[in-house]
């Protein structure tokens, strides 16, 4: 799920409101290289702007065929136990400061893993003079 990067000044960290337990576990499952954080109050999400997103944007036509798909196939949904509505997103920050910031108006409105650290190698680069 992650893309390798290999600029030193580039640190990769996960955010999520899950408790610190479940993103442990996620970031095992993933392979997640970086830092991992529990934001259960959200604080990070709302200084960055992440807002939930109205129902309409997370259960699309697209997603609920998703759903539908794997029911006819005999799968099991499990019930969803956080908020399926809180958008994500994604940030590239040098010495605390947002560089470059990607708020998606649905759950799979999000860039590319190469579009993130093509922006971080950009924005972590030193400026002349500096």
């Amino acid at each position: 799920m992650h893309q390798q990067h290999n600029n030193p000044a580039v640190g990769l960290v996960l955010v999520g409101f899950s408790p610190a337990d479940r993103l442990a576990a996620l970031a095992r499952h993933l392979g997640w290289p970086g830092l991992v954080l529990s934001d259960p109050d959200r604080t990070l999400y709302a200084r960055l702007g992440f807002r939930r997103a109205p129902w309409w944007r997370v259960y699309s036509p697209r997603t609920l065929l998703t759903y539908a798909h794997a029911l006819w196939n005999g799968e099991r949904l499990a019930r969803p136990v956080e908020d399926t509505r809180q958008l994500g997103g994604d940030a590239v920050m040098v010495d605390g400061v947002v560089g470059m910031l990607w708020r998606p108006r649905t759950p799979d409105d999000r860039p590319s893993a190469s579009a993130v650290l093509s922006a971080s190698d950009r924005i972590s680069r030193p400026r002349n003079g500096s």
